[in-house]
């Protein structure tokens, strides 16, 4: 269907006036410059974004237009392999392509320093820095190792590949029935309080939790016995 809608909005035939198989140098710097600073919005600090651009299908023939428009659309990834529309708002036809980009986040984050096996319990020899492509996979990296001493790996680790938050299996702050800190947070206040877990408290999940009152609500379990609740 996406192929059709694309011929649709271009011009197929060979003879077409000037038809545009080529983009211009000036309109790949602004696709260049647009994803460049939509990756370096949401990038840590210390890092280098590097945009590189695609091309168009080359059996594309788009009609000739005066203006073309880049844009990002709506809920594409700034971060990896993604793409930039291009639309002509001034031409002899109206078009909407999608130009393939690749933008890559260079920072320091930690890295295997061998090979490791799933189930191992990170130590700090295990652990390295290095310069990777933090957008290369999804999952946050760590830039920290003392962050992950203790931790056990979900899956195997190539030697220097990072480690990322789903390679990690998720911890266990507290068991069912266990006393927990619950943090009620709100706009510009939190409110602590005591509680009951009413089942086992993983890393991210949520749990519910009883209060001395009786009262039970759901919130997340963010630390070692330690619940949030978001009102």
């Amino acid at each position: 269907m996406l192929r059709v809608a694309l011929l649709l909005v271009c011009l197929l035939a060979a003879g077409a006036p000037r038809a545009q198989t080529v983009l211009d140098p000036a309109l790949l710097e602004r696709v260049r410059v647009l994803a460049e600073t939509a990756a370096s919005a949401t990038a840590p600090p210390n890092t280098r974004v590097s945009v590189e651009i695609g091309a168009l299908d080359a059996r594309l023939r788009l009609a000739p237009c005066r203006q073309v428009q880049p844009y990002l659309p709506p809920g594409m990834a700034v971060w990896g392999r993604s793409r930039i529309g291009l639309r002509c708002t001034d031409g002899t036809a109206r078009w909407n392509v999608t130009l393939p980009v690749r933008v890559a986040v260079f920072g320091r984050a930690v890295v295997a320093s061998g090979p490791l096996p799933a189930g191992v319990n990170l130590s700090q020899e295990q652990l390295a820095m290095a310069d990777i492509d933090i957008a290369a996979e999804p999952g946050a990296v760590f830039t920290d190792p003392a962050q992950l001493v203790g931790r056990t790996l979900a899956r195997p680790l190539a030697a220097a590949e990072a480690v990322r938050a789903p390679a990690l299996k998720s911890r266990q702050w507290f068991a069912a029935g266990e006393t927990v800190q619950v943090l009620a947070v709100g706009a510009g206040f939190a409110v602590a309080a005591e509680a009951q877990a009413m089942s086992a408290g993983i890393e991210g999940q949520e749990v519910r939790v009883r209060f001395e009152s009786g009262r039970v609500v759901s919130g997340r379990a963010v630390a070692e016995r330690r619940v949030e609740l978001a009102l």
